[in-house]
């Protein structure tokens, strides 16, 4: 018997074991290696980058949240942070059978929809611990849900607005470095996403958001001028939460006072000046996103003004003077009824004119109701703000964003929205031109202009002379010019290699949106003016922010620029925007 060493010796035998020679592939020809190098055990072999290399983008809005991977077009998740969002683990109440139509308490109109948005410009009374919560809460679950990713250090770039108070930002970068502890962090400014995403380098981006229309003006990806006016998507959403339940009022009083005479009319009432509603933001906000549309420019002029007394395609106007607040019009048979679920119960309908969706937009947007004296800077109408934001740029950098403006946020998909604005702003054009002095005189200084030039045409008409001007050169002689052959030919060389661009019209531009500029910038590896480090940030917070100033000092003490950066970073980081 052999010995457990002896076992372990021995070799076994070509017949038993015959050789693989012939199996082994040709090292000259093309194969597949015999070991594959695995980042982790549960990683997949065809993986070859690291997991610190990969880059996240988060886009944190006043009512969303949208994440995901960069070098993609659009965000994996959207995360909102209304009160269904933020209920309890297992309250699963608004799946009962009755949940709908469960009486409401009114909200008040200065606060209704507060409770659906993350933070407000105003930070008076503003709970920060919330915020952090809640900006904790949906990050991790896109994290989890949506993203699949474990908890490892990952480079974040986070897309915030440019204007924002410094204490939201500090809560917004300490829930993110404490809570998920990436190596640092990127800001980007929407207004030049969108205008990377458009495939720009300058333009005009007019941003409709929740609470606020912030139109700022790029050039060569720079935010050369901002205006902003608080006639956003609150305001609209909010003028159709009062068209419906002055509709719904009314449809209550027809079922409960049926006339039997003229059983066509409809009986509605309207509060001048509401202050309490029964319509939840749910519900005005369904309506608003699939039925709200806005009037042609040569529509709108046809329709009723504060003046006139009636629109003849569809519900008359309210006319505040009658005693019992009520009004009464016959549906017109060329303004069809769209039947939409009733505020107060989901079981019953009410029929609004399609013509009357359109009003909203008007009055939230446009301020058709308002006189222009009426109106205070912070509540323009959308094209009088954008009118007055090209007419504030150099004229060379008005002529390139007015041929490229930019659309963008959710009120921008509303039909009809962008032509309308397109069109009133060069009706404002064609009428003012781009004289900055407003008002009677100037209006009499180009009536009197105008008349002159009609009167020197007239003139001219009837003697049959043609006024020429006057020469440059000596005694009404033309001074004969040297042509350069050189310059001619280079003109023509850089002529062949430029592209024409299209400057001093006004057209608008498609845009992808902010969060899908900033994922193309982070896959180019494109640092922005604001890359914060962890352990500089956790530090010493906001204050170890430096201006950019010091740079600029430091260059103009003699130092190069290399070494100016230099100087900066060990100094601290940048707020750029933010500052």
């Amino acid at each position: 018997m052999a010995t457990v060493a002896g076992y372990f010796d021995r070799k076994p035998s070509s017949s038993v074991r015959p050789g693989i020679a012939h199996l082994q592939p040709d090292p000259t020809s093309p194969h597949t290696p015999q070991q594959r190098t695995v980042s982790s055990a549960f990683s997949s072999p065809s993986i070859s980058y690291r997991a610190e290399e990969e880059a996240l983008i988060f886009e944190i809005g006043t009512r969303h949240l949208s994440a995901g991977f960069t070098g993609e077009s659009y965000p994996r998740c959207k995360l909102g942070f209304g009160p269904e969002e933020s209920g309890r683990v297992g309250d699963y109440r608004r799946w009962l059978p009755e949940y709908d139509e469960r009486p409401r308490r009114k909200q008040p109109v200065e606060t209704w929809g507060n409770d659906y948005e993350l933070w407000q410009m105003d930070m008076r009374g503003s709970d920060l611990g919330i915020i952090e919560d809640k900006i904790e809460r949906a990050v991790r679950e896109a994290f989890t849900k949506y993203l699949l990713l474990d908890p490892k250090p990952r480079r974040l770039t986070v897309i915030l607005p440019s204007i924002m108070p410094h204490q939201l930002l500090s809560t917004v970068l300490n829930t993110l470095f404490n809570n998920f502890q990436p190596p640092n962090i990127n800001l980007l400014s929407p207004p030049i996403l969108s205008t990377v995403a458009a495939g720009c380098r300058s333009g005009l981006v007019v941003d409709i958001g929740w609470r606020e229309t912030i139109i700022t003006s790029v050039y060569d990806y720079r935010e050369v001028h901002q205006f902003r006016t608080t006639r956003a998507m609150r305001m609209l959403t909010l003028e159709m939460a009062k068209l419906l339940e002055r509709y719904d009022k009314g449809t209550r009083k027809e079922e409960s006072m049926a006339t039997a005479e003229n059983p066509s009319v409809v009986q509605t009432t309207e509060d001048a000046s509401p202050t309490s509603l029964n319509v939840s933001l749910d519900q005005a906000e369904e309506v608003t996103i699939r039925m709200a549309w806005c009037n042609s420019r040569t529509n709108a002029s046809g329709t009723s003004t504060p003046e006139n007394t009636s629109d003849k395609r569809g519900l008359e106007p309210i006319n505040e003077e009658q005693p019992n607040g009520t009004i009464s019009a016959t549906h017109s048979t060329q303004d069809p009824l769209v039947s939409l679920p009733s505020p107060s119960s989901p079981r019953h309908s009410i029929s609004i004119p399609f013509s009357q969706l359109a009003q909203p937009v008007e009055a939230a947007l446009l301020a058709t109701s308002k006189r222009r004296h009426e109106l205070d800077d912070h509540e323009q109408p959308l094209h009088t703000l954008i009118y007055k934001s090209l007419l504030s740029l150099p004229p060379d950098v008005r002529s390139v964003c007015m041929s490229r403006i930019i659309f963008t946020g959710g009120g921008s998909n509303i039909p009809g929205l962008k032509a309308r604005l397109l069109s009133d702003v060069s009706a404002m054009v064609q009428e003012r031109g781009w004289d900055v002095v407003e008002g009677k005189a100037a209006d009499e200084r180009r009536r009197r202009l105008k008349e002159i030039s009609s009167n020197r045409r007239q003139a001219t008409s009837t003697t049959g002379e043609v006024l020429k001007e006057p020469s440059a050169g000596k005694l009404g002689s033309s001074m004969p010019q040297d042509t350069n052959f050189i310059d001619e030919k280079l003109q023509r060389e850089h002529e062949k290699e430029s592209k024409p661009t299209v400057s001093g019209i006004i057209r608008s531009v498609e845009t992808l949106g902010a969060w899908a500029g900033g994922s193309l910038l982070a896959n180019l590896r494109i640092k922005g003016v604001v890359e914060i480090e962890k352990d500089s940030f956790l530090q010493h917070g906001l204050a170890g922010a430096r201006k950019e100033v010091e740079t600029n000092i430091a260059q103009q003490k003699g130092y190069g620029a290399g070494m100016a950066r230099g100087m900066a970073a060990e100094r601290g980081w940048t707020l750029g925007a933010w500052a």
